[in-house]
């Protein structure tokens, strides 16, 4: 499902625009706020999968669905569909998400709300992303 919205942009760069508005909507909110988070958990909701309801990125790692951390040593292998989130040291917290799609030892193709071309977190669109596996810091299966 999250391969169906690769493409989709926001209308004037603020947060906006009709499926932008739809996934904000799904976690209660309106336009103009970060998406990242609520396009995940919209998604999920589409293939009905329970998922937190929640545009605050930290809120897709409960501890039951963890199942990948950067720091411990045993972890089990992401897979399609998995969650992966990302830590900013500024923000001391996971502050992007998105959805894996490929694992590789080196290299990780995800496909992420709110970002762009660069990855960043604050982006315009849907994106198929390569991320260098070491960016990833958590991950999270919910699709049991």
């Amino acid at each position: 499902m999250y391969e169906s919205q690769i493409g989709v942009r926001e209308l004037t760069g603020k947060n906006d625009g009709k499926s932008v508005e739809a996934y904000l909507k799904y976690v209660g909110l309106g336009k103009g706020y970060a998406w990242c988070a609520a396009f995940t958990c919209w998604t999920l909701n589409q293939a009905s999968i329970k998922n937190p309801k929640s545009a605050w990125s930290p809120d897709m790692f409960p501890s039951a669905n963890v199942i990948y951390s950067k720091t411990d040593k045993e972890n089990i292998t992401p897979e399609q569909g998995d969650v992966f989130g990302i830590y900013f040291p500024d923000k001391k917290r996971i502050a992007h998400v998105g959805f894996i799609h490929k694992w590789g030892k080196s290299e990780v193709i995800t496909v992420e709300g709110n970002t762009n071309q660069a990855g960043s977190r604050e982006g315009d669109g849907v994106y198929r992303k390569r991320r260098i596996t070491g960016q990833i810091y958590k991950v999270s299966r919910f699709i049991r």
